[in-house]
């Protein structure tokens, strides 16, 4: 292509921009879309999509070699107002995206990789319908377009068709193609009355236009659905930083939303095209209606990780699995962390007025000290006469506050449960306890450990945050046998001048190999005992998952005669009150 035809081709459609922004408010601003003409750049960038919204940035992409090929090059304010709509309206923000993403995977069961294209296809629905029914855009004809350029069609985009056919009044046909079945227009009618009754409350709309779209889904043997149905892919990569918050938890509407349209009997939503008798089939009762792809319900608060990591990529976001472990693990430590300390906490120093210097031109003028400028002259010249005060440091009333840092120690042998997979208290608890130490200004030293020889280690005391919870979140696996010499080798040569460490495990009975001997012979015993005298009286804590009592193990009889302070549980879970009780005591500041 001529780069005159591309700046026509660009100029013409950027006429139509500011009105395509009209068509949703006077108000939205949003940065000029960015038209693709190289088919390299279009597939890293679209895909197969014909244009699309990116949800970090509110970027628009258009391809613009295929808007030509498909002869669309007359819609740009069509085109431009939909992806616009993505932004205002549906999705609208990452927390409705995610939402819908949840409602729509539920219902999808064996086809939970079509959870992406389904809810963009409502998405379309939402949006589509008040561009035409408000603003008389053409949609319909971009349709027209599309289906021209794609032989035959599958049930899905028929049916799909066939919605959109009756909420713009047009004759059946115009859209669709081929015999639409008496099952077929009834959930065509449904889907419509979904679509004017879920408005303004689409999110709980989008499981239920999921369950229409199901049984379609399963019949489809060709690909023409996915084919057709990917040219409306709006909606693409989401940065780590624009993960919304309030995905983990289960949302208690979640169950009543995935249920199918047919089967609705809830007050205030049901439209007039919708019966409450459900078993007739006169009264919009479909073959699709018998298919309950819902499954039951997890009884948990919070979802699994594997769950979250899974709707996290139906949403789009493309980055790696240590990643989403993270962030399922802070998001879910954040309500036990302890408050970040105050402006009431201890000074060491406090300052002193120790005369004036001249102000300068250029510096703040609440500095200048008027009163000592007027002494100095009664004609005020700035830089020349004016001057400020002078600060210097005098010791405080109160001790300075020296933070005391950690050294945590997490089994993780065979016993323990990945925490990629299912929720790991372990993981949560070495979690809650490392970001409250890190919120005060101690440093973390973590290490995840298992067979011999096997572990994985901060290598120090750091204050990287996903340095120490990317060791603390992850699994190993294996045989159980301490990491002694990291012991050793962290206290061996610390001096008493510097930092108080508390040393903390994690652990069950296993924990008793910290007392064989080591590469190099020593006894553990002799090790635990020099860490805990350099330590610097900081703390030694042990918590351990046990079915007996300590003192009946000789092994762990043993720990309790060396000092260590053990707390003793009976179910992982209670490692949340204990990471609760542990922060607070050791990591919360008077006055914080």
């Amino acid at each position: 292509m001529k780069k005159s035809e591309t700046y026509t081709i660009i100029e013409n459609w950027m006429s139509n921009w500011e009105k395509s922004l009209l068509n949703w408010s006077k108000f939205v601003r949003m940065k000029e879309p960015i038209f693709l003409f190289e088919e390299k750049s279009i597939k890293k960038l679209l895909g197969d999509s014909i244009a699309a919204i990116r949800l970090d940035d509110h970027a628009i992409l258009v391809d613009m070699l295929k808007i030509q090929e498909w002869n669309l090059l007359d819609y740009s304010e069509e085109i431009l107002s939909h992806e616009i709509g993505h932004h205002v309206y549906s999705p609208g923000n990452l927390t409705n995206y995610g939402k819908m993403v949840i409602r729509v995977r539920k219902v999808l069961k064996r086809l939970e990789y079509m959870t992406p294209m389904v809810t963009n296809l409502y998405e379309d629905l939402l949006i589509n319908y008040r561009l035409k029914r408000f603003h008389k855009l053409k949609i319909d004809e971009v349709y027209q377009k599309i289906n021209a350029k794609v032989e035959g069609q599958s049930n899905l985009w028929k049916f799909y068709m066939r919605i959109y056919e009756l909420l713009w009044a047009l004759p059946k046909g115009y859209l669709s193609r081929g015999e639409i079945s008496d099952t077929m227009e009834a959930d065509a009618g449904l889907g419509k009355d979904l679509i004017l009754s879920y408005a303004e409350d689409f999110v709980h709309g989008s499981g239920r236009f999921a369950a229409l779209c199901y049984v379609y889904l399963l019949e489809d043997s060709n690909s023409n659905s996915l084919e057709q149905a990917s040219l409306f892919s709006d909606t693409k990569s989401i940065s780590m930083d624009e993960i919304p918050p309030g995905l983990l938890e289960n949302d208690p509407t979640e169950e009543s939303d995935c249920i199918h349209p047919a089967l609705e009997l809830k007050e205030g939503k049901q439209s007039d095209g919708i019966s409450d008798d459900s078993d007739s089939e006169e009264n919009g009762n479909s073959k699709s209606a018998e298919v309950n792809p819902n499954s039951k319900g997890s009884n948990s608060q919070y979802r699994e990780p594997f769950e979250f990591g899974q709707i996290l990529r139906d949403m789009g976001l493309n980055i790696n699995s240590k990643d989403i472990v993270i962030q399922y693990y802070k998001e879910r430590a954040i309500p036990y962390l302890v408050p970040f300390p105050s402006a009431k906490n201890p000074v060491s120093k406090e300052p002193l007025i120790e005369g004036v210097d001249v102000w300068e031109i250029g510096s703040p003028m609440e500095n200048i000290n008027w009163f000592q400028t007027a002494i100095k002259s009664p004609i005020v010249i700035p830089g020349y006469t004016t001057v400020e005060d002078r600060f210097g440091l005098s010791e405080g009333s109160e001790p300075d506050r020296e933070p005391i840092d950690l050294d945590i120690y997490i089994d993780c042998s065979g016993s323990m449960p990945n925490p990629g997979q299912n929720v790991s208290y372990l993981a949560l608890a070495g979690t809650i306890i490392s970001l409250s130490a890190l919120r005060t200004g101690s440093k973390v030293q973590a290490t995840l450990w298992s067979g011999p020889g096997v572990f994985r280690t901060t290598k120090g005391f750091i204050s990287d945050e996903k340095k120490v919870l990317e060791i603390i979140t992850g699994y190993i696996g294996g045989s159980t046998a301490f990491p002694i010499h990291i012991i050793r080798d962290t206290y061996s040569e610390r001096k008493p001048s510097d930092r108080k460490v508390h040393i903390l495990h994690i652990s069950d009975d296993g924990i008793t190999t910290m007392y064989d001997k080591d590469e190099k012979g020593n006894n553990g015993y002799d090790v635990m005992q020099m860490a805990l005298d350099k330590s610097g009286g900081g703390g030694a804590t042990m918590v351990l998952n046990l079915y007996s009592s300590p003192e009946k193990d000789p092994g762990l009889k043993k720990i309790l005669e060396q000092g260590w302070d053990m707390s003793v549980i009976r179910n992982w879970t209670d490692l949340l009150e204990f990471a609760r009780k542990f922060s607070n005591k050791n990591y919360t500041f008077e006055g914080s």
